[in-house]
């Protein structure tokens, strides 16, 4: 019977180890701070110190606080109080304390930034905030662990007076003559057992079982003042059932921390009460631990709960790193990339400040690797920006030197040169990168007008000679209507109108430039139409004259008609060779330009007139093989 009282116990006094651990991740503000210098924060011993009310201690762990300034007062409270703060309040103070310190900072290095700081020559200026909270911190360190140190010497002391209370006891329940005889003293040593109350947390079991062991044996030999055991026995029995009654009224307590806390309480008081009647002992210890258990299994299931949200956290955490990581290997070319991972970074690590804490093995590194990951993004994001900063000085300056010769050449005279310069560097300046917007502009504006002022001028200098080039548009025109009427007319003399109207053509002066091709082509064609009439014409008349001087060629004998027919067949020969040379070379011209073009249809027209001209010997020979028969 007292080892199973003494195991339910000892299994209490474990879950009270392991609530207090779980409680304090539980309640305890958490933040990615958690990486700071670990000679910025104090140190608290394993067991806390309990100076302060537990509701008062468990609102100041949880205590809100919007600036730095707040909780370096409340620091400064505590060091000049006499009471020792909990290591839950002095976690919570020193991590919203860095989550409020580092959020400040990144906004100073942000507004540096935005400002077109260089990411490079950025300083962490010394911030006199954090040198008081160190300092501030220290003191309430070393009081800590003054406190911590005075209440181990306690604990020792408080284990040597048990220990001689036992050994006390020990003695007294030797025989039932001296159990009868010391009840009184026995009493009084129940009495300052309960004034002692800390103990070392290792020799606490042992202790309150040689303490129960020993107390039970007095007990049962008591026999002579068998109505002061029985009445013992009796107040023990209702003490014991009230605390039974308090246990089961727990299971309806909504708070299962708060819960598990009070039955912790709860146990001890059990523990320090006296014994009941030995056949009521199993019964009343067997309601207790039922009751305990209830509280214990609920207890258990909140933290398996917690422990799985928690994993769940760290799974939703380490998808958040990966995509981060993702990103930040991207290779961003312009800075709307850059900005466009900079939206989605952000967005990540807003996501990441909805999820809980991961578990707590887990929960610095997690975030660690969050960080790299990001830190590494914005890193690259600067020197990016950096390099384009640099590169962009530098178009700046090439354009500059643009500008400065657009301006040297603005005054020139020498309209053709200085034209052909102007727009090289207009073509340069395409080929420059961008530059900041606000130079950008001013840049192009000074630029700009450099150019017009020297087209200008020089369009005012020309406007008179292309006044002239539309006069002398209007003449060549003219003169193609007549070419064309004489096509229409075909009259005596033709050829020597002709001729009067193309010299009038080639004495006009330049039309302008964009009109030259269709009225080249236009003059070019109507000639054509004309010389070919022309030509067929004459070659009529050359073979009838041809037809007729046969007879007088004939009366010189035959030898004479065989020698002009050889001669007329060389000459056929020849002209046929003449137009494959001019075909053959007409392959190889290229027509993409327009002065090819021209040269093309030039060569049709002389390669049309070879032909006609074969065609006029052929009709000779065939005139030659009709006298000879």
């Amino acid at each position: 019977m007292m080892d199973s009282h003494e195991n339910a116990l000892n299994q209490g006094t474990k879950e009270v180890k392991l609530s207090e651990k779980a409680t304090t991740n539980e309640t305890t503000e958490k933040s990615e701070a958690q990486n700071v210098n670990a000679d910025t924060a104090a140190k608290s011993p394993d067991q806390p110190v309990e100076t302060q009310p537990k509701d008062e201690a468990e609102n100041l762990a949880t205590k809100a606080y919007n600036s730095k300034k707040e909780i370096i007062e409340r620091l400064k409270a505590i060091v000049d109080s006499d009471e020792t703060p909990e290591k839950a309040e002095v976690e919570h103070l020193k991590t919203v304390f860095y989550k409020l310190h580092f959020a400040e900072r990144e906004a100073q290095q942000k507004t540096y930034l935005d400002n077109g700081g260089d990411p490079e020559k950025y300083q962490v200026l010394p911030d006199e905030d954090e040198e008081i909270f160190k300092a501030e911190m220290t003191i309430i360190k070393e009081k800590r662990q003054k406190a911590f140190l005075a209440l181990e010497e306690e604990k020792q002391q408080n284990l040597q007076k048990k220990e001689a209370i036992i050994e006390q006891i020990k003695a007294m329940a030797t025989t039932p003559d001296e159990a009868n005889k010391n009840f009184d003293q026995f009493k009084k040593l129940q009495h300052e057992w309960k004034e002692f109350k800390t103990v070392p947390a290792e020799k606490s079991n042992e202790l309150w079982r040689n303490y129960q062991l020993y107390v039970e044996q007095f007990y049962d030999l008591l026999n002579l003042n068998r109505e002061a055991r029985e009445y013992d026995f009796k107040k023990n029995l209702e003490k014991k059932t009230k605390l039974c009654e308090a246990a089961e009224k727990l299971a309806d307590e909504p708070d299962i921390i708060s819960a598990f806390h009070q039955l912790q309480e709860l146990h001890q008081e059990y523990r320090e009460t006296g014994p009941v009647a030995k056949e009521l002992r199993e019964q009343i210890w067997t309601r207790f631990k039922a009751a305990s258990t209830v509280i214990n299994k609920r207890h258990q299931q909140h933290f398996e709960t917690l422990r799985a949200r928690e994993e769940e956290n760290l799974k939703k955490k380490t998808n958040l790193c990966e995509k981060a990581e993702e990103l930040a290997k991207k290779e961003n070319k312009t800075s709307a990339e850059w900005e466009k991972i900079t939206k989605e970074i952000i967005a990540i690590q807003q996501e990441w400040k909805t999820i809980g804490f991961a578990p707590q093995k887990m929960n610095v590194k997690i975030f660690e690797r969050f960080r790299a990951a990001c830190d590494d993004f914005f890193g690259r994001k600067g020197e990016f920006f950096k390099q384009m900063k640099e590169q962009f000085a530098e178009n700046a300056e090439k354009k500059k030197a643009l500008v400065e010769k657009a301006k040297a050449l603005s005054e020139s005279t020498d309209w053709k040169a200085t034209s052909d310069k102007l727009i090289a560097l207009q073509k340069e300046w395409k080929t420059i990168g961008m530059v900041p917007k606000k130079i950008g502009d001013q840049l192009w504006n000074d630029f700009l007008a450099a150019c017009n002022h020297f087209f200008e001028a020089r369009n005012a200098i020309h406007a008179d000679s292309r006044n002239e080039e539309y006069q002398n548009l209007s003449k060549k025109r003219d003169i193609i209507s007549q070419l064309k009427e004489l096509v229409e007319q075909a009259g005596e003399n033709l050829h020597e109108k002709v001729q009067q109207l193309t010299e009038q053509y080639n004495k006009v002066g330049h039309v302008p430039y964009k009109e030259k091709d269709n009225l080249y082509k236009e003059y070019h064609e109507v000639l054509d139409k004309i010389y070919k009439d022309l030509h067929i014409t004459a070659a009529r008349k050359r073979v009838d004259n041809f037809r007729n001087n046969l007879k007088k060629v004939a009366d010189r004998g035959v030898d004479a008609l065989d020698n002009e027919r050889g001669r007329l067949l060389r000459r056929y020969e020849q002209l046929k060779q003449e137009i494959n040379t001019y075909e053959n070379n007409l392959g190889f011209l290229n027509i993409s330009s327009k002065k090819g073009n021209s040269l093309i249809d030039e060569m049709n027209r002389r390669i049309q007139k070879l032909k006609d001209d074969m065609d006029e010997v052929k009709q000779k020979i065939k005139a030659i093989d009709a006298e000879n028969k």
